[in-house]
Formats: C-alpha cells, sequence, structure tokens
C-alpha cells in the first residue's frame, strides 16, 4: 500500500520506518529538509496515485488545522486524510465536515506507543466511516504490535481521538500513584533501597506494568532522580478527560486530582513530579528540566 505521511518528528519518524519495514511505500514530508522525502505538501500529494491516503502527525490544534486546509486544496474526492496526532475530538468532527465538502474522507487515530513505537508496536485507537477505516487496515497491521491486540475500530468520527484521551488520562493517574510510592519510601528511615524495592515488584505483583519497569530504568539512571527538577507539563489530554467528565458526569476523581498534582508542580519543586517528568522521558521522549 501507498501513503503519504506529514510530520517526522520522535513518533512520526519511527511510524514511517516501521511502515516501510512491512513492506508499503511512505512518502513524509516534514519541514526538515534533512528529514523530509520531498520538499512540498503539493510535491507529496503529486507522487501519490488515486485514491490517495495521507496521515498527518503534526501537533494539535493550529498546525494541524493549517495541514487539513492545504491537504483540502490539495487532494481529490475518493482521497482521505488520517489525523495521528493528539487532537481534540471535537477537532475531528470539524475536518470530517470540511474535507467533507470536497468528497474527501476524514479517519481519527489515536497513536499510543511512543519512542519504543518503532519496535514494539503502536496502540490504535481510530475513528470514523467503515468505508474509510477498512481500507486503511493494512497501514494500521504494519503499525500495530504482533499478536491479536493493538488495533481498534472505536467509533465513528472523533472516537479514535476520544479513547486516546481517556488512555491519556488514565496514564495520568497510574504515574501519579507510582510518583506518590516513590516518594513515600524515600521518607522512611527503614528503607534504605527505593530503588531495589520497585524493582521487585516487577515480578509477581498486581502493580506491575510497563510503567513501573520504565520507573526502575529512570532510577537506574539517577537513583534519588536528584538530577531532574520536580516540574512536569501536561499534554492538554488530561485537562480535556477531565472536561469531558465534567460535560457527562462521570467522576474523575483519580485522574483529576492527578491533573492538579502537574499543576502544583509549577509552584514547587515537587519530589513527586521528579518520577513523572521520568517516566513521562523513559516512554515518549519527552524533555525533562534539569536542575
Amino acid at each position: 500500500m501507498q501513503l503519504g505521511l506529514i510530520g517526522l518528528g520522535k513518533m512520526g519518524g519511527n511510524m514511517r520506518e516501521r511502515i516501510r519495514r512491512a513492506g508499503h511505500t511512505v512518502i513524509g514530508y516534514d519541514r526538515n529538509p534533512e528529514v523530509s522525502d520531498v520538499k512540498s505538501l503539493e510535491e507529496l500529494v503529486q507522487q501519490l496515485d488515486a485514491p490517495r491516503t495521507v496521515w498527518v502527525m503534526v501537533p494539535a490544534g493550529t498546525a494541524t488545522q493549517g495541514v487539513v486546509d492545504e491537504l483540502k486544496d490539495l487532494l481529490s474526492p475518493g482521497d482521505t486524510v488520517v489525523d495521528g496526532g493528539n487532537s481534540r475530538w471535537t477537532d475531528d468532527e470539524k475536518h470530517a465536515a470540511e474535507l467533507g465538502i470536497k468528497g474527501i474522507g476524514f479517519v481519527d487515530a489515536g497513536v499510543s506507543g511512543g519512542v519504543w513505537g518503532l519496535e514494539n508496536g503502536y496502540a490504535l485507537m481510530v475513528g470514523g466511516d467503515k468505508a474509510h477505516v477498512e481500507p486503511l487496515e493494512p497501514i494500521f497491521e504494519a503499525l500495530k504490535p504482533e499478536g491479536p491486540y493493538g488495533y481498534v475500530h472505536a467509533g465513528r468520527v472523533g472516537a479514535g481521538h476520544f479513547s486516546k484521551m481517556v488512555h491519556n488520562g488514565i496514564e495520568y493517574a497510574m504515574m501519579q500513584a507510582y510518583a506518590e510510592g516513590w516518594e513515600l519510601l524515600e521518607k522512611v528511615n527503614s528503607v534504605d533501597n527505593v530503588r531495589e524495592v520497585f524493582r521487585s515488584w516487577q515480578q509477581g505483583t498486581v502493580i506491575r506494568s510497563w510503567l513501573l519497569d520504565l520507573a526502575v530504568n529512570a532510577l537506574d539512571e539517577d537513583e534519588h532522580l536528584e538530577k531532574l527538577k520536580g516540574f512536569a507539563q501536561d499534554s492538554g489530554e488530561g485537562r480535556w478527560t477531565v472536561e469531558a467528565a465534567i460535560d457527562h458526569a462521570v467522576p474523575l476523581p483519580a485522574i483529576t486530582a492527578s491533573l492538579f498534582a502537574r499543576f502544583a508542580s509549577r509552584q514547587d519543586d515537587s519530589p513527586q513530579m521528579k518520577m513523572v517528568a521520568a517516566l513521562r522521558n523513559q516512554f515518549g521522549g519527552h524533555a525533562v528540566e534539569s536542575k
């Protein structure tokens, strides 16, 4: 299968490579000419055979809107745009309507896997009409982890990004729980090997997880996280999750508290936020602030 891919950053570049390894043709465009296969969006579209599929991996909001606006004028009826960034689900409905006027299909894909996705695969939560989603399944199969799981057609337009948003909200709460436990262990005098306590949890316990493995990785690199500042950003999806919970009257105390804890990290050098920052760096390559 042939695919155009816009945005070749940490995730987009690795996704291009993984899809190519599966035997598909990927033509990538990025503003950085050192990684781009073509010089412009127009050239990318020209090199694709109709009906074209163009996957967008750029920051949510203004950047994504700008690319959608350009593609609307470059693509033809029967082509499809996939937004694989972290867009808000309400933007998906808007983009689908804008492209639909021109006869262009739209699919939203929530993508999880971070910097590890090239080797491990990406979890994909997809929204859109069946007629637009099914032709793309060879690409989804190339990206997902090996085995029966990792890809789901979650529902209509917006369902993919809504599902990914909830996934990230859960992620916030899980990281916060590990961070709180780590701080408490560090505080007491009786425990003098916190890193190995975390390591002991990796087998046989009910709290073992990939996030726990990444926490141990971070502690191996900096046993007491002394090199990090207790500051953790939020990507926006935690806020959207809490907003959606309010709209639907669904109580989310753990996720909401974990979001507020990140806000608190911007006021003090929070010990808990050192662990959250370390975990975000481990699984997603997110920037950390050093002292």
